[in-house]
């Protein structure tokens, strides 16, 4: 399986951006775009439209359309992997590190969330999708283990299977994407209290 490579675009000497826009303002306005119309729907017409440039002028930023794809797929997916690496999550029992993964995976939700809503929306349709569904994938492995060690140590439910129970609680937390919208009366900490309550509460033994 490919990898979801982005060093080459990220190590590129930086370009002069045209006037109004810098790289990361454009890839904003691409995201959105892909969100609104579907990432094949859009064209580079399209986002030049959208941008109010010429065609040269967009690939003045970027080299292609796939290279925002996968630059925007990498900024939901290193944030989701990043919060298996933190401190709370290598720490304590594995309740308490599942705990602090399902609190992570929110506050990247809400803080990313144009481009989480654009990661659970891709379907491999090409090789920089496959690979960001591969870390998907591998990501979810990561956190069922963190639910079976828990079982194991009989601090969670152990009648559950623990992929089913991965797939149940993130199936929750990746339906956010539908209605969540950042400054409402719910802030991402809110948020994450309710998702855990709901769905990791409900898991522990008594």
């Amino acid at each position: 399986m490919p990898a979801l490579d982005v060093d080459s675009a990220n190590s590129a000497p930086p370009r002069r951006g045209r006037p109004g826009y810098d790289r990361a303002q454009v890839l904003e306005i691409a995201v959105a775009l892909f969100n609104e119309q579907g990432y094949d729907a859009t064209s580079v017409a399209d986002l030049a439209t959208r941008l109010g440039l010429t065609k040269s002028a967009l690939y003045h930023h970027f080299d292609s359309k796939e290279q925002l794809l996968a630059l925007a797929l990498d900024e939901a997916l290193s944030g989701l992997e990043g919060v298996l690496d933190e401190p709370a999550a290598e720490q304590g029992s594995a309740a308490e590190r599942l705990d602090a993964v399902l609190r992570g995976a929110v506050r990247v939700l809400v803080d990313r969330l144009p481009y989480v809503t654009l990661l659970l929306r891709v379907r491999g349709n090409s090789d920089v999708e496959r690979a960001a569904l591969e870390r998907r994938r591998a990501f979810d492995h990561r956190v069922t283990a963190l639910v079976e060690g828990a079982q194991a140590a009989g601090q969670v439910r152990d009648d559950i299977d623990g992929p089913v129970a991965t797939r149940l609680i993130f199936g929750m937390v990746n339906s956010l994407v539908e209605w969540y919208r950042p400054g409402g009366p719910v802030d991402s900490a809110r948020l994450a209290h309710d998702v855990v309550a709901v769905a990791l509460d409900g898991m522990r033994t008594r």
